[in-house]
């Protein structure tokens, strides 16, 4: 006589959310959350431009010859580089959110 296969136990709903949500930690409060250097470069690039962008951040990726490919290409080997566009990123969000709430006029 053979013994019947083992059978596994199908997830209910609450454990699979308890699995996703330690697997995913949420961070409503951090806006660089999820979000990837790219997205962050390009959202700069939409917003200020690559000259103005270089001014203020001043690296060489962002002035000569710029492209989105070659700076995430150096900011991903330069930390400080890194930091100063993620400053400049919140900073951006906060404007923003400071021009669509009537806090600053044009």
């Amino acid at each position: 006589m053979s013994s019947p296969a083992p059978t596994h136990p199908t997830p209910d709903s609450k454990s699979t959310q308890s699995i996703e949500s330690a697997a995913q930690p949420e961070q409503p409060r951090n806006p660089l959350h999820g979000l990837t250097l790219e997205a962050m470069l390009t959202a700069l690039v939409d917003y200020f431009g690559w000259a103005e962008l270089a001014q203020r951040i001043p690296i060489r990726c962002f002035a000569l010859d710029p492209s989105v490919k070659s700076s995430l290409k150096f900011l991903r080997k330069t930390p400080w580089a890194r930091e100063k566009v993620e400053g400049l990123y919140l900073f951006m969000l906060r404007e923003i959110r400071r021009r669509e709430s009537g806090g600053l006029k044009s």
